[in-house]
């Protein structure tokens, strides 16, 4: 093949298009053009770039490659997709019947030794061979992803989505378990433009639960942070730092009840709570899963 092809337009590093996070799932009216609602999925974001002689170039978001951490995935497109498609995705490891972002952390060997299986899960394509397509609306890029992946097989597949915002709602509730982190709506009239854009946006999920205030980091009358234990036997550190009233509000429940300071192992030093004291949370699904501290739970 001729090194000089013209087939390919678009080359590593891109930028990446960012969905804006939202407390709730867009309606379907509330953007001209409607929406396209596809699966948050629970992984490592990529670009796929297939160029010339078909050599694969993984990228990560921020620019990294990914390529020979991934060879099965490599070794998959560059079989299968002409020179000149450029994809957004995400690699996903599945486990045990669910998404699992940590086994993508382990090492390439490690995971072929466990039999880890890693997919290539597309949801956008910037260029075919030939062509930038990053200026045609959203409606026309899924049309042509579709008939470039209408053969493709595990580990590469188009991302589950769909226009009707009940089917996004049922997705929401129902594929957690999965590994599933929420639902990403995107304007069917948008182009890719790099950066955090509002006409994608992202809905995660967020559980609003009691836990048990077991200690707290720094001043006993004003603590900036809280450990606490959740119902299912975790405990976590409460994050982002506790506002000014949060803090007072903290103080006063757990005063009278707190015992001598002592060296947490994973947060540092923490003093005890030694008698229960409820508080409500906000948990929040994902790898970077935190708990956002919300009021003091009532005794009554």
């Amino acid at each position: 093949m001729d090194e000089s092809s013209p087939k390919v337009v678009l080359r590593p590093p891109l930028d990446v298009m960012r969905p804006r996070p939202t407390g709730e799932i867009p309606e379907q009216d509330s953007v001209p053009g409607g929406l396209q609602y596809s699966l948050k999925l629970d992984g490592f974001r990529a670009l796929a770039f297939i160029l010339e002689g078909g050599r694969v170039f993984l990228q990560s978001r921020s620019g990294k490659e990914l390529t020979r951490e991934f060879p099965q995935v490599a070794e998959y497109l560059h079989r299968n997709l002409p020179p000149g498609i450029v994809l957004d995705g995400e690699l996903c490891a599945y486990r045990d019947g669910r998404l699992n972002f940590t086994d993508l952390l382990r090492s390439r060997a490690d995971r072929e030794r466990s039999g880890i299986p890693v997919y290539y899960i597309a949801f956008d394509i910037l260029a075919i061979p030939g062509t930038d397509v990053r200026g045609l609306p959203l409606w026309e890029r899924w049309e042509l992803l579709g008939a470039a992946l209408s053969d493709a097989e595990p580990p590469l597949q188009r991302v589950l989505a769909t226009l009707d915002e009940g089917i996004a709602y049922l997705w929401f509730r129902e594929m957690r378990d999965v590994g599933v982190e929420g639902i990403v709506a995107k304007s069917l009239s948008s182009t890719y433009q790099p950066g955090e854009t509002r006409a994608w946006r992202k809905t995660r999920h967020s559980d609003t639960r009691d836990g048990r205030i077991l200690g707290v980091f720094g001043p006993e009358q004003r603590p900036h942070a809280l450990l606490v234990e959740l119902p299912d036997g975790r405990t976590v550190k409460t994050s982002p730092r506790l506002t000014g009233m949060q803090a007072r509000q903290a103080g006063e429940s757990v005063r009278g009840r707190l015992g001598e300071r002592t060296e947490h192992p994973d947060h540092g030093p923490m003093t005890p709570v030694i008698e229960p004291v409820l508080v409500e949370v906000r948990e929040t699904a994902g790898r970077h899963e935190t708990a956002k501290f919300v009021r003091v739970r009532s005794e009554e």
